[in-house]
């Protein structure tokens, strides 16, 4: 496992260094998705094509599972859940947060059951490197990171995320309205590989969205509870596009318990 998990770092980096490359040469949008807001620029295709080619030509007989359109049925029982740019958006108008995350899980390639294994989130603007390999801790940069100390609700910092369609986007701002006098404050950074990766380092004390596809969560949920967190969906169920929820254990009840009356599984 450790020789696949330095595997997927070594192609996460060089991955990430084409990623900021072609962002400094300039961005293309090369096609809308769900809706116009929900773009995918040529580099994105161009990433992930990296990323498959490398791991079919190192790891033929695993599956392959990828934002842009990469699907592949392995025969091994492990799979590779690709985000080439996780945070397009941030992407084309040079924010500094978007990410290349890639994870390897054992099972069939759907959150509630899969086990992750190992996983790798980088900064394709700054270069930071979150990492984390099931039963060997989580790092960033190869220094050993673990989720912030619980604290009340009241003191903590919370990430959220938004859909792509207009009114998905007006009902969630709803439940924020409703959560944000009772936390120190809410974050919104674009990219939930980097929200699951700050909450592992303790950047953000908790997290929640609903609609992550499973390449946006793979890596950064392992990374998260390889930090010692929790990571969950509602009422219990395991994370999924329904719903997920990082933070601190103690933390995450509490937020539980404040998101209830909102229903932000429900928007």
């Amino acid at each position: 496992m450790r020789e696949l998990h330095d595997l997927v770092v070594g192609i996460a980096t060089e991955a990430a260094e084409l990623a900021r490359t072609r962002r400094h040469e300039g961005v293309a949008v090369a096609a809308s998705k769900s809706s116009l807001v929900d773009i995918v620029t040529e580099a994105d295709r161009e990433v992930e094509r990296f990323i498959v080619e490398r791991l079919q030509a190192a790891r033929p007989d695993d599956g392959i599972l990828g934002e842009e359109g990469a699907s592949v049925a392995g025969t091994s029982g492990l799979t590779w859940v690709i985000d080439p740019i996780d945070g397009t958006v941030n992407y084309f108008y040079d924010i500094p947060a978007y990410a290349v995350s890639i994870a390897l899980v054992e099972g069939e390639p759907e959150p509630t059951t899969w086990r992750a294994l190992s996983g790798v989130v980088i900064n394709g603007a700054t270069g930071e490197r979150f990492e984390a390999l099931r039963g060997d801790g989580a790092r960033l940069d190869g220094r050993e990171i673990r989720v912030a100390d619980a604290v009340p609700a009241s003191m903590a910092l919370v990430g959220t995320g938004f859909g792509y369609d207009a009114g998905r986007r007006e009902r969630q701002a709803a439940v924020v309205q409703g959560l944000i006098g009772s936390v120190r404050d809410i974050r919104r950074i674009g990219s939930a590989a980097l929200d699951l990766a700050s909450v592992a380092c303790g950047r953000l004390n908790g997290y929640y969205e609903r609609g992550l596809q499973p390449w946006d969560m793979a890596a950064g949920a392992l990374l998260v509870e390889e930090a010692g967190g929790y990571v969950r969906g509602w009422d219990g169920a395991p994370a999924s596009s329904a719903f997920l929820l990082a933070a601190h254990p103690a933390l995450a009840d509490e937020l539980t318990a404040l998101l209830a009356p909102l229903a932000p599984h429900e928007v």
